[in-house]
């Protein structure tokens, strides 16, 4: 559901600003009628991206003193502030654009601690899929935001745009409730001392006893992880990139979450209609409709691909494709699109459209839902909540960036912009060859350690943690130990009593 405020959020600006009683409202006019500047459109769009910058800064220090479960609530309660600030004016662009700031505060946060609670709670085999399903309700989010609005840009009143808004209001109610009827993470649990509610909650995650030796395995990494880090003493806030191979993972991180904006996903969905209309088509809403129900339709698809076929090679594949897509899409777009009749170069429109699906396949599938779950695996206990907090900053200054300047670029080179996202997409697969490390099956703990091991990312694939060896040469008698002390204590209990 955070994915879902996040997607529905920034999914339905897009079909504002050409709604004609949006326009007539919000935007500017001369003779020739009614029309948005580019620095106020820049501003309604992208001040959401500045809210959730700070947000998602914010979000860390809340998340580590008060609790996952209650961050999420906080957060969810901002961004329904900001939906109010939004819906209560009818003539005021800047009240919809700070309004949009504020519920951004939310949505920033929620993108930061969302995945870190699913990523301390979800069992190993299947986190890479469950973290990826933040993206896949992002895509949720912005297909039925598209849908509502493509229902309502007919009604000539503000209710074609607040009925939108006005529907926002139950997703944050849903999240914030619903999540104070779901355990704390597990991992934060152990490291406040509540050892036992830690092993509670596992039990009813995986679905075994208390005493089975999957739960042991991962209590005593996560044990030895927190004794490390008392060895250490208190954490500073420079340990991000003085701690072991922090500063490498915290420039990763960055890296990850912004290369996922460059590579062009945000400038279809927040200029899908405007891009459309471009190309001659009559009704615009209708694309968007069909691009984003794309993009959730095959979001499905890449949680597969994550489990079955690991984080890089996904994202290397993935890099390349959307790479090729936008080489093809810029080159169509400037050299054979008539700009000034679009309805004149037919074919030209209809290739746009086709690979711009296609882009959007290799997104949705790899880089749209991948990166949560890296970024989610890639930093210590001591450090995840700042370092998550950081990257998905990076992630939401790109998505301003974008979002703000976009119409000043797209006037001034047109589609050959679709040249910089090819570029980047291209230097995303590079980064992730040389720098990210295979994390699939891998504990939480057991990531760690292969960062701080220095391990080959081109190597990591075959790479056993040290752990897993010294229980196969039978030299790890702690789990066995922990499992009896768990099966004595059980035994105990009921005498006691």
């Amino acid at each position: 559901m955070g994915g879902f405020i996040f997607g529905y959020s920034t999914g339905q600006i897009s079909g504002f600003e050409t709604m004609n009683d949006f326009k007539m409202r919000f935007a500017q006019h001369n003779d020739a009628g009614y029309y948005f500047t580019n620095v106020r459109s820049g501003l309604i769009v992208g001040l959401m991206s500045i809210g959730t910058m700070i947000g998602a800064l914010a979000a860390s220090s809340i998340a580590d003193r008060f609790g996952r479960k209650l961050s999420i609530s906080f957060w969810c309660i901002i961004h329904v502030v900001g939906i109010i600030v939004q819906i209560t004016t009818d003539s005021k662009w800047y009240q919809i654009a700070i309004g949009r700031l504020v519920a951004g505060l939310g949505v920033g946060a929620l993108s930061s601690v969302v995945p870190m609670y699913q990523s301390e709670s979800a069992p190993r085999h299947v986190r890479g899929a469950m973290v990826s399903a933040f993206q896949l309700f992002v895509a949720l989010g912005i297909f039925i935001a598209a849908c509502i609005n493509y229902g309502t840009e007919s009604i000539q009143s503000t209710a074609a745009w607040r009925i939108t808004m006005g529907i926002g209001f139950a997703w944050p109610l849903i999240l914030g409730i619903g999540i104070m009827f779901l355990p704390e993470s597990p991992r934060y649990a152990y490291r406040l001392g509540r050892i036992d509610e830690a092993r509670r909650t596992m039990t009813k995650l995986y679905g075994v006893p208390e005493n089975h030796r999957l739960v042991a395995e991962e209590i005593a990494d996560m044990k030895d992880k927190l004794d490390e880090e008392k060895a250490a003493g208190k954490a500073g806030v420079f340990e991000i990139f003085t701690g072991p191979r922090m500063f490498y993972r915290t420039m990763l991180g960055i890296a990850l979450q912004s290369l996922q904006q460059l590579t062009g996903a945000n400038f279809i969905f927040y200029y899908g209609n405007t891009i459309f209309t471009s190309t001659g088509l009559n009704n615009s809403y209708v694309t968007q409709m069909i691009l984003t129900g794309v993009n959730f339709g095959v979001t499905i698809i890449g949680l597969y691909i994550v489990e079955h076929f690991g984080r890089r090679k996904s994202l290397i594949g993935g890099a390349i494709w959307m790479f090729i897509c936008f080489m093809i899409f810029a080159t169509v777009g400037h050299y054979s699109l008539n700009r000034e009749n679009p309805p004149a170069t037919p074919k030209a429109g209809t290739t746009l459209i086709v690979f711009t699906c296609f882009f959007i396949v290799g997104f949705a599938t790899t880089w749209g839902p991948i990166v949560w779950a890296i970024v989610g695996e890639l930093y210590p206990a001591r450090y995840r909540a700042t370092c998550m907090g950081i990257a998905t900053a990076s992630n939401w200054t790109w998505n301003f960036l974008i979002s703000f300047f976009t119409p000043f670029i797209s006037g001034a080179i047109d589609f050959q912009y679709g040249y910089v996202f090819a570029a980047c997409s291209f230097a995303a697969a590079v980064i992730v060859y040389f720098f990210v490390c295979e994390t699939q099956g891998r504990t939480l703990e057991e990531v760690d350690t292969m960062y701080v091991g220095r391990v080959k990312p081109w190597k990591s694939s075959s790479w056993v943690a040290p752990a897993h060896i010294r229980r196969a040469a039978g030299e790890e008698p702690r789990v066995q130990e922990q499992q009896q002390q768990q099966v004595d204590s059980d035994a105990v209990a009921p005498a006691e009593e």
